[in-house]
């Protein structure tokens, strides 16, 4: 008996070192939360993968909430998998697998001896990104304000392809044309300045966008190659309010799409958004405003 327990131990002993060394599916892991939406984490772990070094890129899974990224350190490489884990409707829990690709088995046995490379690293790297993340977060607004119906408006725009993270850039850009073309042409503006998001990629970020200026129509709208004319018509929303740097205003794309997921509501991936503020006069981007909109899904949009 005393000998059939000692090889039930034994091959216990075997089996968990064999899954240790070879089978677990990661050589450190590091857990906690946030108050954060997925969306809002993702895009700023997607932002400081560029600002690194050793920047590779980073791919994103089926979804927003699984990202892999590779970091290599001298004749290691890092994978990171990040899994993005909403608990309630303003926290997450982000958990980060973190497996050496060339030197796993040495790593495992080193690490119960040992603070080995790889955890120092990746505690240096965890630290680094929340302190991102933290900055992020004290320096956005988004505020959720119901469901309503915007307005119809007539409007002259520029069409633009860009990522999520140029498309303020894009619109600085065209900005100067628009304008300039609208007064030489004394063209009546009608209302704030806008984008209207026709595709949104969510797996690369990219996007096509309207940007537009509301206007007053008349018979004698100037004639230009970049330029054209359109009417939006009047549609119900989802609206938040963004507050910080117009470069982030995606954030509240994910609050909205975050919200209509939980409650059921079926809405276009096509966001609107319009801004109060001029980036170019500068001061404190926190009191920048920008309001956003998600069109609800209608019978017309399902044929």
């Amino acid at each position: 008996m005393k000998k059939k327990i000692a090889l039930v131990a034994l091959a216990l002993v075997l089996g968990s070192l064999l899954w240790y060394l070879f089978l677990r599916p990661y050589d450190a892991r590091a857990r906690w939360e946030v108050k954060a939406l997925p969306g809002t984490i993702n895009q700023t772990l997607k932002a400081w993968d560029k600002s690194l070094p050793t920047d590779q890129g980073i791919a994103q899974g089926d979804d927003l909430t699984e990202l892999i990224q590779l970091l290599p350190y001298g004749d290691s490489l890092h994978q990171y998998r990040w899994e993005l884990n909403q608990k309630t409707d303003s926290t997450t829990q982000i958990v980060l697998y973190v497996t050496d690709k060339n030197n796993s088995v040495s790593n495992r046995l080193a690490s119960p001896f040992s603070t080995t490379a790889l955890e120092q690293r990746t505690l240096q790297n965890v630290t680094d990104f929340r302190t991102r993340l933290k900055d992020h977060l004290n320096n956005t607004r988004v505020t959720f304000l119901g469901e309503e119906e915007l307005g119809t408006t007539f409007c002259a725009y520029i069409p633009v392809a860009s990522t999520q993270w140029e498309k303020a850039a894009m619109m600085m850009k065209h900005q100067p044309l628009l304008s300039q073309v609208l007064a030489e042409n004394e063209v009546q503006l009608n209302g704030l300045p806008f984008i209207e998001v026709t595709k949104w990629n969510q797996t690369n970020d990219s996007i096509y966008y309207n940007f537009c200026f509301p206007i007053i129509r008349s018979e004698r709208l100037p004639n230009h190659p970049e330029i054209k004319y359109k009417r939006l018509f009047s549609k119900k929303v989802l609206k938040a309010e963004y507050n910080g740097n117009y470069i982030t205003s995606d954030r509240a794309w994910y609050a909205l799409q975050n919200y209509a997921e939980r409650n059921g509501i079926a809405v276009e991936n096509t966001p609107i958004e319009f801004f109060y503020n001029n980036p170019n006069m500068g001061g404190n981007a926190l009191s920048w405003k920008a309001e956003v909109f998600l069109p609800l899904k209608t019978e017309e949009s399902n044929e």
